[in-house]
């Protein structure tokens, strides 16, 4: 369940933010609805998208205006962001792009479309999500088939190593702290303790090294973890 790609819906008109949410949960997303720009800068606080479908026109705070302001911080940057508006003039899409937005429909648009626009840049943030292999160094962990191998030998994880392993693949390097590995391996509505993670990266550990080889997985004093 923690591995359900999140999508955040900031839409104003009722009806469109109904169906696309209808849609996307059809397609196994977990959706957060936002009707304002306001709602949609708290929803992101709170729980942070994979991806995030804003649109342009909204009253108050437009969806450019908190495009830019999701870009401009460390923390939410790299969220990719697909713009809706009406708006089909070539200038203002390239605005749009400039603000920040990672792609741009324009309404009226077919839902097929949009829903393939945001695999699309789900594929670029959890690759997993969308069932492709992930190789790093000589692990290779095939999402699909939920096989990992480590030099050309099997490996098996339980379900919750599998996911601790998915989460260091899809972004090596990045440095991951405990509340966060919460989130996203046991899921925000799961109360765990923190200890938890550490006894599973443990476990995480010992497989990835029990046909020699070095650990992969490195500790970061008073952050977390990461792999490499």
């Amino acid at each position: 369940m923690a591995q359900q790609p999140h999508v955040l819906i900031v839409e104003d008109e009722a009806a469109q933010r109904e169906v696309l949410a209808y849609n996307l949960e059809a397609e196994g997303f977990r959706v957060t609805r936002a009707e304002n720009g306001e709602e949609g800068l708290l929803c992101v606080d709170e729980d942070t998208p994979d991806v995030i479908v804003l649109d342009w026109m909204m009253p108050n705070l437009s969806g450019i205006e908190v495009c830019r302001r999701l870009k401009i911080k460390p923390d939410t940057r790299a969220i990719p962001i697909i713009m809706l508006s009406a708006r089909s003039e070539e200038v203002d899409k390239v605005r749009g792009l400039e603000t920040g937005a990672d792609d741009y429909v324009v309404k009226p648009y077919s839902v097929s479309e949009l829903m393939a626009r945001v695999r699309t840049q789900l594929r670029r943030v959890r690759p997993a999500t969308v069932g492709q292999v992930l190789t790093y160094d000589d692990i290779v962990l095939d999402a699909e088939t939920h096989r990992v191998t480590r030099d050309d030998n099997p490996l098996k994880l339980g379900p919750t190593e599998f996911r601790l392993l998915t989460t260091f693949m899809e972004k090596p390097g990045r440095v991951w702290s405990r509340d966060m590995l919460l989130d996203r391996v046991w899921g925000r509505d799961i109360y765990v303790d923190t200890r938890t993670v550490d006894v599973h990266v443990g476990r995480l550990r010992k497989v990835l090294t029990q046909h020699g080889g070095s650990d992969p997985v490195r500790t970061v004093r008073g952050a977390g973890y990461a792999l490499g």
